[in-house]
């Protein structure tokens, strides 16, 4: 099989174009990304998830972002409405070994709903760990705002997707919390030191080092590159996320159609791999700009490929968790409308 190039890309609509087709099978995207706007039905979801991988001739992972709360791509009638990461919090904060059970199950029926739409990554620990005035981009999406909590319900999370055959995407490395501006928009500026950022915002990617994929911020830290946000940023990807977190997956980046990233769409695409990243994420379907990432984005080589092979390899088949038990237990510990 020809290699596949170091990018994951949206489709526009419920069902792929001919144009897109054709745009797919000559470009090689190593996996997609699911929006609202590609959300129908079940059938129609596995349908298009379906096309999108006929379109590469391999089984390329299909990734969303099925938090819950406010963050959730597939919604009711065709899922379930599950809590958000504070409410799970919240939980553990009661009771932590009940909050635990919650964040394990909550991931697991993730699972038992993703699995069956053929999608098979859920992007998924929220690692961040908010402060005090921070922006509301990452708020209620967060366990909590200590680390320690982050790191008990952010482990619990990711084993309950692996427990049911899919694989987790930390975010936002190496920490969104401090953010008071939403990267969707502008770039957010982060001035304290990096001692601080050690002991409170990195510390849950340096606990879960060992996942195999992981997404950047759109986040300039001044204390070790004041010039480039994390996405690009050499400095942080090699001297921060590689080095002092350890993490050694694959680093896919935030959104490159946000806002906080400067340039054009392929500028973005051509810094975010220089800057370290192993793939660039684009997810917005327009084909004008994925046209612009492809003319900037290489082919999968090296220990990028090494990183992807890995994920790849990566899938687990599900333990054997009753469906409706699980549900019926979680369902005592949160009302799922």
């Amino acid at each position: 099989m020809t290699e596949s190039k170091a990018m994951i890309l949206g489709c526009s609509g419920l069902a792929l174009t001919s144009e897109e087709t054709a745009f797919f099978r000559g470009e090689r995207p190593w996996g997609f990304i699911l929006f609202g706007r590609n959300i129908s039905e079940a059938s129609q979801i596995a349908e298009l998830v379906a096309e999108l991988r006929d379109s590469v001739g391999w089984h390329a992972p299909v990734l969303i972002d099925q938090e819950g709360g406010r963050v959730q791509r597939i919604r009711p009638p065709v899922l379930s409405r599950y809590p958000s990461g504070q409410a799970l919090g919240d939980l553990y904060r009661r009771d932590p070994a009940l909050g635990l059970r919650a964040a394990w199950a909550m991931s697991r029926l993730h699972a038992f709903d993703l699995s069956r739409l053929g999608i098979d990554v859920d992007c998924l620990p929220v690692l961040d760990v908010p402060v005090e005035g921070s922006s509301n981009v990452i708020g209620d999406r967060a366990y909590g705002g200590d680390p320690e909590t982050v790191i008990a319900m952010g482990r619990a999370a990711a084993e309950g997707l692996k427990a049911g055959g899919l694989l987790p995407v930390m975010k936002h490395v190496p920490g969104h919390g401090r953010g008071f501006a939403d990267s969707h928009l502008e770039l957010p500026v982060v001035t304290v030191s990096r001692d601080e950022l050690e002991t409170h915002d990195f510390r849950p990617f340096v606990a879960m080092k060992d996942e195999l994929m992981a997404m950047t911020c759109h986040v300039v830290f001044t204390a070790i590159d004041p010039d480039n946000p994390a996405t690009t940023s050499r400095k942080v990807i090699d001297g921060v996320i590689r080095e002092h977190i350890g993490f050694s997956g694959l680093l896919l980046s935030d959104d490159s159609s946000m806002n906080a990233l400067s340039g054009t769409i392929g500028e973005r695409a051509a810094n975010i791999i220089a800057g370290g990243c192993d793939i660039v994420l684009h997810c917005n379907g327009k084909m004008d700009e994925m046209v612009d990432v492809v003319a900037n984005v290489p082919p999968l080589a090296g220990a990028s490929l090494a990183r992807a092979k890995a994920v790849e390899a990566g899938f687990a088949a599900p333990d054997g968790a009753d469906e409706a038990e699980l549900r019926a237990e979680f369902e005592a510990m949160f009302a799922i409308v």
